[in-house]
């Protein structure tokens, strides 16, 4: 197993690694809307968070030599599914090959984020 870290994402809240590789597999920790040059959360609505997200992804992917083409499985969620046609508008423009997906609803995410989103690509 190898660990993989950039600056270009937000660094680990607690006790988890950005992404974790194993055999050909890279699996991002949930990734939310943390700008990671402030630290915080600067985008209020579904359409900037979820910008931001698939940003600190990509880095992440980047990290590992991949690109969001190389995703076979992503996990959302979402804290009001009355945002899920914005948030899948933004999704769609990242993840054009179309991996597999599982959407849900959650009472409460991190920092009150409305977003966030993890993923399986593979090398």
């Amino acid at each position: 197993m190898k660990t993989l870290h950039t600056d270009n994402a937000p660094a680990a809240i607690g006790p988890y690694s950005q992404a974790i590789e194993v055999n050909g597999f890279v699996f991002t920790s949930g990734q939310i809307a943390i700008d990671p040059e402030t630290g915080s959360v600067e985008a209020k609505d579904i359409k900037g968070q979820t910008e931001q997200i698939m940003k600190n992804l990509g880095a992440i992917l980047k990290e590992a030599g991949l690109g969001f083409e190389n995703a076979v499985k992503t996990t959302c969620f979402l804290a009001d599914m009355g945002d899920f046609t914005v948030f899948n508008e933004v999704y769609g423009k990242y993840f054009t090959t179309k991996p597999a997906r599982s959407c849900v609803a959650v009472k409460s995410l991190p920092k009150n984020v409305l977003a966030e989103v993890e993923v399986i690509a593979a090398k």
